[in-house]
């Protein structure tokens, strides 16, 4: 059933503009110093296991304050909170810049992770509260934007400037963005009062769930390399079924874990997770590919993935366009039959093939992960929304590091003995069977949301027409 479109108010746009500043930094920062690890490893003189916590710390900060900003943006307003944030990670970008050795860039990318992590749910709390329940769609495809820039741009503008500046540049490039966002927040964004309902803060569910985040985020990171990894592992584990059992009898806890109990909820929520790790597992092995087997550079490589950006971007006007839960099955379905091809890579598949490939996929990304966001923000009450946005976006963030760190081992496994493109090619294929396999296991949850879905609306109109009976009698 089509949706009639419903025109963004003013204060809407207004917002859409300011956030998207930020959430843009936040993501493209995640990719972006990728290409940097071995000239810091250079100009800091310090070995490549160092410089990797310059990435693992920053994900770790950012795993650690997502839980807590449904409770901070309740007490102090979100568009405080964002402008908080924001200056917090343009704060931490200068610090990066200015850093002489990498144990204070490890510090600075943790305080600049601080305000990343906060960045993205509070500026999605914003957009939602403006949004009516018919821009939703189109509220949440404006959110994809940066979620799908960010792997294919990040890379392609970190190897320009650093190859043309410095790696400091990756990170002063911030600066200008962040104090136009703050600017531009102060004076744009609505700026609600604070709240005396948020409650005292649960101390005990921030330490567990923040534990249990950057846990299981730092055993994905380094998974396969330490036994650290696995401890981490079994400690974020431990401590989220801790968190979930001490949220469910608490009065006031950080995160309601509650909002379960709504069926439709429950299900985006799972879809959320499952094309988490379909989309951001099969990302990360295009980049490689090109690069391990064609030759080419960074640069070269991050252009020539790009067309996966352009494709989610086509996808955008047709995201609100039907329920929520076929539209995520149908991007599904196109995600895997466009993955299909990728399966009998070789050392000589066409660009243009793949180009053509790539925007495919990022149309079956924009009509899948995006529309079950939505699904899940359109089955709750607007009160909600603080609670479900952190744990959405948790779900979202593991999910794909949970698919990045299986298909990384998969390949690694694949290519350790051969050396040989054509082989490597092989190796790449099987990986991408992988893919298809995890991205067909994703489209039972997108189904099961649509059948969901599907039963709530038969449910309404079954109590419409009571109520109209009634009326009659």
């Amino acid at each position: 059933m089509k949706t009639n479109p419903e025109s963004f108010s003013p204060a809407l746009r207004r917002s859409v503009g300011v956030v998207m500043i930020g959430a843009s930094l936040s993501f493209l920062d995640t990719t972006i110093i990728n290409v940097a690890v071995r000239t810091l490893s250079v100009d800091l003189h310090a070995g490549l296991g160092a410089v990797q916590w310059v990435m693992t710390a920053y994900l770790l900060a950012l795993a650690a304050v997502i839980p807590l900003t449904g409770w901070t943006a309740r007490r102090y307003g979100a568009a405080r909170l964002y402008v908080a944030a924001l200056t917090v990670f343009t704060v931490g970008s200068v610090m990066c810049a200015c850093s002489h050795s990498v144990e204070m860039l490890v510090v600075s990318r943790a305080i600049q992770g601080i305000g990343g992590g906060a960045i993205m749910p509070v500026g999605t709390m914003i957009w939602t509260a403006q949004s009516s329940k018919a821009q939703m769609g189109r509220v949440m495809g404006l959110i994809a934007i940066p979620i799908i820039l960010a792997p294919t741009l990040g890379p392609t503008i970190g190897g320009l400037l650093i190859q043309y500046i410095n790696w400091q540049a990756i990170f002063w490039l911030n600066i200008p963005f962040g104090v136009l966002g703050i600017g531009l927040a102060l004076r744009l964004l609505p700026q609600d009062k604070e709240g005396s309902n948020a409650g005292r803060l649960d101390v005990a569910g921030l330490i567990l769930s923040s534990t249990g985040v950057m846990g299981i985020t730092y055993g994905l990171a380094a998974a396969g390399q330490t036994a650290t990894a696995l401890v981490s592992l079994v400690i974020g584990v431990v401590a989220l079924a801790g968190f979930v059992a001490h949220a469910l009898q608490a009065k006031q806890p950080l995160l309601d874990l509650k909002i379960y109990n709504n069926r439709l909820f429950t299900a985006a929520a799972v879809a959320t997770f499952a094309l988490g790790a379909a989309n951001y597992g099969g990302m990360i092995l295009m980049p490689l590919y090109l690069q391990t087997v064609r030759g080419e550079g960074v640069i070269v490589a991050g252009l020539l993935v790009a067309p996966t950006g352009l494709g989610a971007l086509l996808a955008s006007p047709f995201i609100d366009r039907y329920k929520a839960g076929i539209t995520a099955f149908a991007g599904t379905v196109i995600l895997a039959i466009s993955t299909i091809p990728f399966v009998f890579l070789t050392a000589t598949t066409p660009y243009t093939l793949l180009c053509l490939l790539m925007v495919v996929r990022g149309i079956g990304f924009g009509l899948s992960i995006i529309p079950a966001m939505t699904a899940a923000y359109l089955a709750i009450a607007p009160k909600k929304i603080a609670d479900a946005t952190p744990q959405l976006n948790i779900l979202q963030r593991v999910g794909g590091a949970i698919g990045t760190t299986v298909l990384t081992v998969i390949l690694d496994d694949r290519l350790r003995h051969y050396a040989m493109p054509a082989v490597q090619a092989d190796g790449f294929g099987n990986t991408f069977l992988w893919v298809l396999v995890i991205t067909i296991s994703a489209a039972i949850p997108t189904l099961v949301l649509a059948y969901t879905e599907r039963q709530a609306r038969r449910r309404t109109d079954a109590s419409k027409s009571k109520a109209a009976s009634d009326r009659g009698h």
